[in-house]
């Protein structure tokens, strides 16, 4: 006897969701010379308990160390990036324990995919700004104004660049 057959609704209490019927949102905008570059998230799932997330980075794309006020799981499925000295190819699993920061980050030529969990809330504190500002001038890359998002109405947003 299989499980289904023990209990015919099993599937029904789970919730599934097609990265197809999901809005996509360019959470982060650079200028790369004469190119925008940016940071598009699908939000699978969005709760207080946690957030899954497919999220797409343009090659060359930095983001700053930081860390979240939530355990944060990353999977790099395509592309590949660098988490400080740390090369990410696709196939690297990172888990960042609630409060730790990590990074910086660059995408590598090609871009980056990835699917990314929080635990929590999963709004992020800056890691070292400075270390951040000089990369980013070494780079020649200008940090944007952060595009508008749709946040859940129990959670404000408090992206600041």
């Amino acid at each position: 006897m299989s499980v289904a057959d023990r209990d015919p609704d099993i599937n029904r209490r789970a919730r599934f969701t097609h990265l197809d019927s999901v809005k996509v949102q360019e959470v982060r905008r650079q200028r790369h010379g004469d190119r925008i570059a940016s940071i598009r998230d699908q939000w699978m799932e969005f709760s207080p308990a946690y957030l899954s997330l497919y999220c797409q980075w343009d090659p060359g794309v930095i983001v700053r160390s930081h860390g979240h006020y939530s355990d944060h799981v990353m999977f790099v499925i395509d592309g590949d990036m660098m988490c400080g000295d740390r090369y990410c190819p696709a196939g690297t699993h990172i888990a960042v324990d609630k409060g730790q920061a990590m990074g910086p980050f660059i995408a590598g030529p090609n871009g980056t995919r990835l699917i990314e969990v929080m635990m929590g809330d999963p709004r992020s504190f800056p890691g070292d700004n400075d270390a951040y500002l000089a990369l980013m001038e070494e780079r020649g890359v200008v940090q944007l104004p952060d595009p508008p998002i749709d946040m859940p109405p129990w959670l404000n947003d408090m992206r600041d660049n």
